[in-house]
């Protein structure tokens, strides 16, 4: 999020416990420059040319989790790469037959592709002139984490997150409880199962992060941006011996995933999880009762508490 924000500068309409909804229009006024200002102007945009190698160390490198692909002499956008298309080439989607079949199984080959050959072409944008709800609501009704922000010639300048937005309205967060926005229909990853196996279950149900359970117990959670930050860091050409893409996704969910969660109670409110997501720059929160996986909840789940 843009820290240059100064709260004061927008007419914030506050919630207190005696009182129902807030209606959401009433809390972010209309304002054509508001979502640049949320958020991030310093994009860093790829052009489709560069490797998927080159890529994934540009991701891993400034911590993002999505690059706009743009042409380099228009600067005019023309996809996007996410941590996602990353995920669906390590086994989880249609893009892992460029390294399989295309590469002949060959990781160093397939890596070496240019990042066309997996990026999304069809992309969700947002203009300078559109509000906050309405960029809201295109992220939720498309599933997705993150929004370019164009200009009408279609050049890129910014990009809004799930993230950059919850930390906007983090103080004027709803008092509901946890339990009430949580979602409660877990699926989780073994920790025994391998990254392929993993990329698999997040592609099929389309998630962004996975429990991680050993003997039915929290063990830790996974994410897209773990299995781009394991291509990206170079991680992933330490288990090659012979160079085929199946050394480098047998290895175990373990070796990828963060064991130390934060977690979270369901009768925790709203705003304190908002305060905790961004004061640990983390997107979601397993929920925990009397040491018992029950639920997570995610920053979607915190913006859907504000429009819904």
């Amino acid at each position: 999020m843009n820290r240059n924000i100064k709260r004061n500068d927008t007419k914030f309409v506050k919630r207190s416990l005696d009182r129902g909804p807030v209606e959401f229009k009433t809390r972010i006024p209309e304002k054509e420059s508001e979502i640049v200002k949320i958020g991030k102007k310093d994009v860093v945009t790829i052009p489709r040319s560069m490797t998927i190698s080159g890529a994934t160390n540009t991701m891993t490198e400034y911590g993002y989790r999505r690059l706009p692909v743009t042409d380099p002499g228009t600067e005019k956008l023309e996809g996007i790469l996410t941590s996602m298309d990353i995920v669906r080439l390590m086994g989880g989607g249609d893009s892992y037959k460029l390294i399989k079949n295309s590469n002949s199984g060959n990781l160093y080959s397939g890596l070496n592709e240019s990042v066309r050959e997996i990026m999304s072409n069809e992309m969700i944008v947002v203009t300078s002139k559109e509000s906050i709800q309405d960029t809201i609501s295109k992220m939720i009704s498309s599933g997705i984490g993150g929004i370019p922000i164009i200009e009408e010639d279609n050049k890129v300048i910014g990009i809004i997150t799930e993230r950059d937005i919850v930390g906007f309205i983090s103080d004027i967060m709803a008092p509901e409880k946890v339990e009430e926005w949580m979602s409660k229909d877990l699926v989780t990853v073994d920790i025994s199962a391998n990254i392929k196996e993993l990329s698999k279950k997040m592609v099929k149900g389309g998630f962004r992060r996975l429990p991680v359970k050993r003997d039915n117990k929290l063990a830790g959670i996974v994410t897209s941006t773990d299995i781009l930050r394991y291509v990206g860091s170079g991680k992933i050409y330490q288990k090659l011996v012979t160079g085929k893409v199946e050394e480098a996704l047998n290895v175990s969910v373990k070796e990828v995933m963060t064991s130390n969660v934060v977690t979270t109670r369901e009768e925790e409110t709203l705003h304190d999880v908002a305060e905790k997501m961004g004061s640990k720059n983390i997107g979601c929160l397993p929920v925990i009762k009397n040491g018992d996986l029950i639920g997570i909840i995610t920053e979607r789940d915190l913006i859907r508490s504000i429009i819904e």
